[in-house]
């Protein structure tokens, strides 16, 4: 009997979604390269502190990938410290993207409201939709930590890691690009 190579219900639909996230994000950086020809551009640097960001969420993706190893090695004390760092480190990107956000007010340059110029409120969108999606990712994180801890839930099956993992590697990925072509662009 031959086994069955179909992809699991949850991955499927993580992997329709993630496409459609990939358009959405294509659309708002080939409108950016557009707009960006506009007289009106305001050209501004990324801080500093956004090359940190960077490195914080792509240690967190390795921290992620060794939670989802220790899970399939059934090494669960080292799997739950591992989602804890993982969920930890999506909240201090998060918390330098902000920062960020600020130094850039700070340097005239701003995202809403009054005073803001086009390339800043691009920006707001652009980084905005993607600490979105990595909130969503915390959120799926904090519910997988519950699970994690629960001591009524002992199910072992590693799709729900695996599914929070490619999500998170995902999103991780994404603001690379994001951030290559906002060093690149701006």
């Amino acid at each position: 009997m031959t086994e069955s190579k179909r992809i699991h219900p949850h991955k499927f639909t993580l992997w329709v979604a993630m496409a459609s996230i990939v358009m959405m994000f294509a659309g708002l950086t080939s409108a950016y390269i557009v707009k960006r020809g506009q007289t009106n551009w305001q050209g501004f640097d990324l801080p500093l502190i956004f090359t940190y960001s960077t490195m914080v969420i792509i240690a967190s993706s390795i921290t992620m990938q060794l939670a989802i190893k220790k899970f399939k090695d059934r090494q669960m004390l080292q799997y739950r410290w591992l989602l804890v760092i993982t969920a930890l480190l999506g909240v201090v990107f998060m918390v330098m993207q902000f920062t960020g956000f600020n130094i850039l007010n700070q340097r005239g340059i701003k995202l809403i409201g009054r005073g803001s110029n086009v390339s800043g409120s691009f920006l707001a969108v652009i980084a905005g939709m993607h600490m979105l999606h990595v909130l969503g990712g915390i959120i799926a994180l904090a519910v997988m930590l519950g699970k994690a801890f629960s001591t009524r839930n002992r199910t072992y099956t590693a799709v729900p890691v695996e599914v929070l993992g490619t999500y998170w590697h995902f999103v991780d990925g994404l603001w690379i690009y994001l951030f290559i072509f906002l060093k690149w662009i701006s």
